[in-house]
C-alpha cells in the first residue's frame, strides 16, 4: 500500500501540504480528531434528532394546509372562505389568503441550509397532492407557500419558528464553542513547550558559534527540562576542559620557552667569528621556527575560546589584514563594502583571514581579496591567488593538522581558521580560482 501511494505521489503531496514546524504539528495533530469528532456528532444529531424533528413539524404544517384547501373545495362562496380562513389563522397561527385565477410560476425554490425545506416539500407534496411553491429568502420571519388550486393559488405565510428549532443553532454553538476552547487551551500549552525548545536550540546554536549566553532556565515539560539540565552540564563541562587545556598548554609553553630563550641567548654570547657566521644563523632560525611551532600549536589547541562574540565590521578586519600582508611585501588587493557588520570574534577571525592571506602569499605574487552579501543571511570573502593551486583531491586534507606542514609553515594555518569559521557557523571550501591558482571561499552567517 505505502509502495502504491509513493507511486501515485501522495505522498509527496501530503509532506507539501503538512506544517514543517513542531508547534504547526502538534496542533494539526490535536485539530484533525477534534473535527472528526464534531463532524460524527452534528451526522449523528442530524440523523437522530434534527432531522426526526423537522419532518415532524414540516408534516404539520402541511396538514393544517391541507386542511384548509379541503375545506376550501366544499364552497365557492367568497364570504364562507374568507370566514374559514379567519378561523384557520386563528388555530393554525398561518396567514392564508386567495388569489382567484392566478396561476403558479414554472421557478424552483432555493434551498436553505438543513433539512427544513426538503421535508416540507415532501410534507407538502405527499398532503396536498397539488402543484406548489415555496419562498424561504424573501422575508426573513416568515416562508411563503403558494399551493395551485383549480380556482386560483392559497397563499400562505408560515412563520419561521413554525418550522426551526432553536435547538439545533444551540448544538452548533456547542459544537464550535467547545472545539474552539479545546484548541485555544491547546495551542497555548503547546507553544509554551516548543518556547522551551526553540530556547534550548537557540542556546545550543548560540553556544556552538562561541558565544557564552550562560546557563538556560529549565522549562517545559519533563523531558524538555531534563534536556535544559543536560545543556547546561554540558556547557559546564565544556568550559571546564577548555580552560583545564589552556592552562595545562600556557605551561608547557612557558616549559618549553624557557630552553628556547636558553639557547638564543647563548647563541647571542657566542664569539664573533667568521667562520662561525653562518653556522649560529642557522642556529638562530631554527630556535626562531621553534617558538614559532609553539605558538601556532598554543593557538590551534587554544582555538581563541576565551574571546566573545561582539557586533563587529567584517570589512575592517579585511582591511588590516591586507594592509598587514602589503607591510609584509605581498601583493594583496581588497574589494569590499564600505561595511560589513556581523556578530563576530574579533581577533580569532582577523586570525583566520591572516592565516589564509599568508598560505595565498606564500605561493604566488598575487592576491586578491573580495568580500560580498550572498543574501540577508550569509556574507562571503574569497581570497584567490595566482599560486600553483591544490589539487582537487588534497583540498579537503590541506584543513588537517600538520598536512600541510610539507609546502611551509606548521600545517596549522588552515585548519586553525576552518576551525575559526566554523565556530562562527559557516565554512572554508577550496575551488580553482580565476586567477589560476587556488581560491579559498568563506561563507559566514550574518
Amino acid at each position: 500500500m505505502r509502495l502504491y501511494l509513493r507511486q501515485l505521489g501522495i505522498g509527496a503531496r501530503l509532506k507539501t501540504l503538512l506544517p514543517r514546524s513542531l508547534l504547526g504539528r502538534s496542533l494539526l495533530i490535536i485539530l484533525v480528531p477534534l473535527v472528526l469528532l464534531q463532524v460524527v456528532a452534528l451526522r449523528v444529531f442530524y440523523g437522530s434528532n434534527l432531522d426526526v424533528v423537522s419532518r415532524r413539524l414540516s408534516s404539520a404544517v402541511a396538514g393544517e394546509i391541507a386542511l384548509t384547501l379541503d375545506e376550501l373545495r366544499r364552497t365557492q362562496d367568497p364570504q364562507q372562505r374568507a370566514a374559514f380562513l379567519h378561523r384557520a389563522h386563528d388555530a393554525f397561527g398561518l396567514d392564508m389568503s386567495i388569489e382567484p385565477g392566478a396561476t403558479l410560476p414554472r421557478t424552483r425554490w432555493q434551498n436553505v441550509l438543513g433539512p427544513m425545506d426538503d421535508d416540507l416539500a415532501a410534507a407538502l407534496a405527499e398532503k396536498t397532492k397539488l402543484p406548489f411553491f415555496m419562498d424561504w429568502t424573501s422575508e426573513p420571519r416568515t416562508i411563503l407557500i403558494r399551493v395551485q388550486m383549480p380556482d386560483g393559488v392559497l397563499n400562505v405565510q408560515a412563520p419561521r419558528k413554525r418550522l426551526y428549532t432553536t435547538i439545533v443553532y444551540l448544538f452548533l454553538v456547542w459544537l464550535v464553542g467547545t472545539a474552539s476552547i479545546v484548541f485555544a487551551v491547546a495551542a497555548l500549552f503547546m507553544h509554551n513547550q516548543v518556547r522551551a525548545i526553540r530556547r534550548l536550540a537557540s542556546a545550543a546554536e548560540a553556544f556552538g558559534m562561541g558565544r557564552d549566553t550562560g546557563p538556560i532556565k529549565p522549562e517545559g515539560a519533563t523531558e524538555v527540562r531534563q534536556a535544559a539540565t543536560a545543556f547546561n552540564r554540558m556547557q559546564e563541562r565544556t568550559r571546564r576542559f577548555l580552560s583545564q587545556r589552556t592552562e595545562m598548554l600556557a605551561g608547557v609553553s612557558h616549559d618549553l620557552r624557557t630552553p628556547l630563550t636558553r639557547l638564543r641567548l647563548a647563541l647571542a654570547m657566542l664569539p664573533k667569528r667568521e667562520e662561525l657566521r653562518d653556522d649560529v644563523a642557522e642556529m638562530t632560525a631554527d630556535v626562531e621556527e621553534m617558538e614559532r611551532m609553539i605558538d601556532g600549536y598554543l593557538a590551534f589547541a587554544r582555538g581563541e575560546g576565551a574571546e566573545q562574540a561582539a557586533t563587529t565590521d567584517l570589512a575592517a578586519i579585511l582591511e588590516d589584514v591586507a594592509a598587514g600582508a602589503r607591510r609584509s611585501g605581498a601583493r594583496v588587493e581588497l574589494t569590499a563594502p564600505d561595511e560589513l557588520i556581523l556578530p563576530l570574534r574579533p581577533e580569532a577571525m582577523k586570525r583566520a583571514f591572516t592565516n589564509l592571506v599568508d598560505n595565498a602569499r606564500r605561493h604566488a605574487r598575487r592576491v586578491v581579496l573580495t568580500a560580498s552579501r550572498l543574501n540577508d543571511r550569509n556574507v562571503v570573502v574569497t581570497v584567490d591567488d595566482d599560486g600553483p593551486g591544490i589539487p582537487a583531491d588534497r583540498r579537503e586534507s590541506v584543513f588537517r593538522p600538520f598536512e600541510s606542514g610539507a609546502t611551509g609553515g606548521t600545517g596549522l594555518g588552515l585548519t586553525i581558521a576552518r576551525d575559526i569559521v566554523r565556530a562562527h557557523g559557516g565554512d572554508i571550501a577550496l575551488a580553482d580560482s580565476p586567477l589560476g591558482g587556488l581560491r579559498a571561499r568563506v561563507r559566514l552567517p550574518v
